[in-house]
């Protein structure tokens, strides 16, 4: 910003550097006078802003007099803190003067007054209705799917093209990478899952068993877990249990490379952010999540097991003859082949959410939540949509 000195104007070679502006109060026959002195410049009036804040509060008197006589300098920010000052202070009635302005700053106090006596346009008030309000916000639902799907889509594509690049030969295979992910989504997870599905496993076989009770139909408890988690539990239940722990992970620590830069510098470099850093983490989710989901399908089998040989007094032989005829070959695999697909999704939301991460740790946090929340819902959703496809097949 120009400064506009109101003595000595030095070139701009030999300028001095800016004093600390001053603000006192002192009396001048019976009425209160506020001087000022210093350089009222745009680097340098920070810190008297708070001064001239309390200064408006103040019980001054009916007359003040602002004296800018002393002052060195004074730029734009200088003459829009002084005007500020003397509104603030007229708003209780009082008579309020600045006085000292110099010849050269006139046109710089004129200029300032305009610019704050401006009417400034009302907003206009929100004449639509409620059915267009509705209308509209579910036209901008519309195009906010659009525009994840295209992500969606642009991540997919260029995971496609990494994995031609790998395949002709192009880009060097780095299956450690892969493995390394394998470890972190996969074995890591396993105590978790194995846990949660025990229990659930346990929950639906008890709560079965005790409403089938009433019918004499207990033994078909057995029936009801075996299908159940086979079909559905088993799998959506560890695709949340990835969404919310390797999505978030993901998502966490794609967004802290976007902080940090690196994901920029990885452009640089020539390297694409999609093939170094989402397809190994894409190809590490495929393949654990079925393994996952078929582990977790054991583990609910035997919470089920070993609940209701204490609560119904079923024993494994029992157990185990009920399961082989009550399942077949596709009910082992309508659960398994979901996982492939719940991966995808889980990997993609995640890389999408973690490139949209801004440079605040307020807009990471904000894109991991989004992250597990749109991954839980796509999952649940495609479970949805396997399901009206079996019932559709008549499987």
């Amino acid at each position: 910003m120009l400064d506009l000195a109101t003595a000595d104007r030095n070139g701009p070679d030999d300028r001095p550097e800016a004093a600390a502006p001053t603000f006192s109060a002192e009396k001048r026959d019976g009425a209160v006078v506020l001087v000022a002195g210093g350089d009222w410049l745009a680097r340098t009036i920070g810190s008297v802003e708070t001064l001239l804040q309390d200064t408006q509060k103040a019980d001054l008197g009916r007359s003040v007099t602002i004296d800018i006589a002393d002052v060195t300098r004074l730029d734009t920010s200088g003459a829009y803190m002084f005007e500020r000052l003397r509104q603030g202070l007229e708003t209780d009635g009082r008579r309020v003067e600045i006085e000292g302005v110099g010849k050269t700053d006139e046109a710089l106090f004129e200029v300032v007054r305009k610019a704050l006596e401006k009417e400034r346009p009302e907003p206009n008030p929100d004449e639509t209705g409620f059915v267009t309000r509705f209308l509209s916000g579910i036209g901008g639902g519309v195009v906010a799917a659009k525009d994840e799907a295209m992500v969606g889509l642009s991540i997919v594509g260029g995971a496609l093209y990494a994995l031609k690049d790998r395949v002709v030969g192009r880009t060097q295979a780095r299956p450690a990478a892969i493995v390394s992910q394998m470890d972190r989504m996969g074995v890591q997870a396993v105590p978790i899952i194995v846990l949660m599905t025990f229990l659930i496993g346990g929950i639906i076989a008890q709560q079965g068993a005790f409403q089938l009770r009433r019918f004499g139909g207990e033994l078909y408890a057995v029936n009801l877990v075996g299908i159940l988690v086979l079909r559905e539990i088993g799998v959506l239940l560890t695709a949340i249990m990835v969404a919310g722990r390797t999505g978030s992970a993901i998502t966490a620590e794609i967004g802290s490379m976007k902080m940090r830069e690196e994901v920029d510098a990885l452009h640089v470099m020539g390297l694409g952010p999609i093939s170094v850093l989402v397809f190994p983490r894409l190809v590490a989710l495929i393949i654990v999540l079925p393994l996952l989901s078929f582990l977790a399908n054991l583990t609910a089998l035997l919470g089920a097991m070993m609940t209701l040989q204490l609560y119904s007094g079923i024993s494994p032989a029992n157990f185990l003859q009920g399961l082989q005829s009550s399942i077949d070959v596709f009910t082992i695999f309508a659960g398994l082949i979901k996982a492939p697909f719940m991966a995808l999704i889980i990997g993609i939301v995640a890389a999408a959410e973690g490139m949209r991460v801004g440079g605040s740790a307020e807009s990471l946090g904000a894109r991991v939540t989004a992250s597990v929340v749109k991954s839980i819902f796509l999952v649940i959703l495609v479970d949805g949509l396997f399901a009206i496809l079996y019932a559709s097949l008549g499987l």
